[in-house]
């Protein structure tokens, strides 16, 4: 008969029931969170693209004024103006990114743009500018300073290549969660090579199929920009915990994404999502590619030390996060030398209470309840006995290690609340990781299936996603 007094589990190895709508609510929230994030940031930045406060370059200050009366009271606030000497002056401010379009009137108006600045944008500036030579009864000439390459009609290219260079850095961060066995230092210099191994080979499909030009310098941008995304997301990684994949996705792909340049160029997006563009990975690796491969590195600077910024930041999370845990560390030592009686803690960079290995068995008043239990048995689904449980933290290192009953049970009490990993392996059989999310007051159920070394990698593989 059960003990009146007995909590944390209603049978031994079960966990608590949880309400359902808490259940619902962990389940929702973060399809709901992205839904908010793609109905507020796609729809507001790429439903209707005009140019807001591009800057424009006209000769002659004369002209310049006209030009600019007649530019705002066609598109107010769409266009900002200034004078130079000349009109190769104006051709230059094109070619030096300094603005998007240079327009020289009299009696042959010319107006210089840059395919590679996006074919939308150029439609906009010749549309408002044809409209501004009509009301002279003039014929507007159009001159392209910067075309792109012919498979690249629309000018947006670049941003589907710094898609495929950006979104799989978050997945590099994410899928290096798993890889407890990687210290910190593991962890970088596999960024550091996945990111060179990117850069290489989407810049030789690029070139390839006439997507790129031939210019080898673009491998720089797409490193850093891969690079700066999984940096970055690893050292946010230990601070967002379980808010991790809401937040690296509304980074990298939800605010990325539509403010990239690609359907709406920088100066065609609404003013709040041109200050975002100015600083996301995404947008200022599209910028440098098109510097790099358009205009001469005209613009490069500005673009690249973002990029850097980024993977500095990065770094420097990465760092603090060492910091706490040697910190946590020190508070540890000093607090078992005060109480030489406190039991060792595997993990310095945990907090108590110390994991323990607990017998299976219905659970009595005064006795620690599990926050992790399980049952471990082979392909056969008989039970395993003396099949070895140990369970790791994020870093890697062991908290507590146990081994199965003859009943394949096995149960831990004292871990941290948090992700944690559960190796399980027994001689002449695939070992089994899970990965697990291990909330306060809660109690995680683990089962493990373990297959014979004979057994296909392919069987082995399901096993391990079951």
């Amino acid at each position: 008969m059960a003990d009146a007094g007995q909590t944390g589990t209603d049978r031994a190895g079960q966990p608590p029931r949880i309400p359902a709508t808490r259940t619902l609510a962990e389940a929702l929230w973060f399809p709901a969170a992205l839904f908010l994030g793609f109905l507020f940031c796609f729809a507001p930045a790429l439903h209707a693209p005009e140019p807001h406060h591009a800057k424009v370059v006209v000769a002659g200050p004369a002209a310049a004024r006209q030009v600019d009366s007649a530019l705002q009271l066609q598109h107010p606030g769409g266009f900002d103006v200034s004078a130079v000497s000349g009109a190769g002056e104006a051709r230059r401010a094109v070619l030096d990114r300094t603005a998007v379009a240079g327009f020289a009137g009299g009696d042959r108006p010319v107006l210089y743009v840059a395919k590679a600045n996006g074919m939308s944008l150029e439609q906009a500036l010749t549309k408002a500018f044809t409209e501004v030579a009509d009301q002279h009864d003039r014929k507007l000439a159009i001159r392209d300073v910067a075309p792109t390459v012919s498979q690249d009609l629309m000018g947006t290219t670049l941003v589907y290549f710094g898609i495929a260079w950006s979104v799989p850095g978050y997945i590099l961060a994410t899928t290096l969660l798993r890889a407890v066995a990687f210290d910190r230092r593991r962890k970088l210099l596999s960024i550091a090579g996945v990111s060179a191994l990117f850069s290489v080979v989407g810049f030789l499909v690029g070139a390839g199929l006439g997507y790129l030009p031939h210019d080898p310098a673009a491998m720089v941008v797409a490193f850093l920009l891969t690079a700066a995304v999984a940096t970055f997301a690893s050292g946010l990684a230990p601070f967002t915990r379980q808010f991790f994949p809401a937040v690296g996705m509304t980074l990298f792909i939800v605010l990325s994404i539509p403010t990239s340049g690609g359907v709406a160029p920088a100066p065609m997006l609404p003013t709040f999502f041109q200050y975002v563009h100015a600083v996301m990975p995404l947008a200022n690796a599209v910028d440098a590619l098109r510097g790099v491969l358009y205009f001469d590195g005209a613009g490069l600077l500005k673009p690249v030390l973002v990029l850097c910024a980024w993977i500095a930041a990065g770094a420097a999370l990465l760092g603090l996060d060492a910091w706490a845990h040697r910190r946590r560390a020190a508070r540890r030592d000093a607090e078992t030398k005060e109480d030489v009686e406190e039991p060792p803690v595997d993990d310095p960079s945990l907090e108590a209470p110390t994991p323990t290995a607990l017998p299976v068995h219905r659970h009595h008043i005064g006795e620690p309840v599990p926050d992790l239990v399980g049952t471990v048995r082979d392909s056969g689904q008989r039970p395993l006995r003396h099949a070895a449980v140990t369970v790791l933290d994020p870093s890697g290192r062991q908290l507590v290690s146990t081994s199965t009953n003859a009943h394949g049970d096995y149960a831990v009490t004292g871990l941290p609340e948090g992700y944690l990993s559960v190796v399980v392996t027994s001689s002449g059989r695939q070992p089994v990781v899970h990965q697990l999310l291990l909330h306060s007051g809660e109690v995680v159920r683990a089962d493990f299936a373990l297959h014979d070394r004979h057994h296909s990698s392919r069987e082995a593989r399901e096993a391990i996603a079951r």
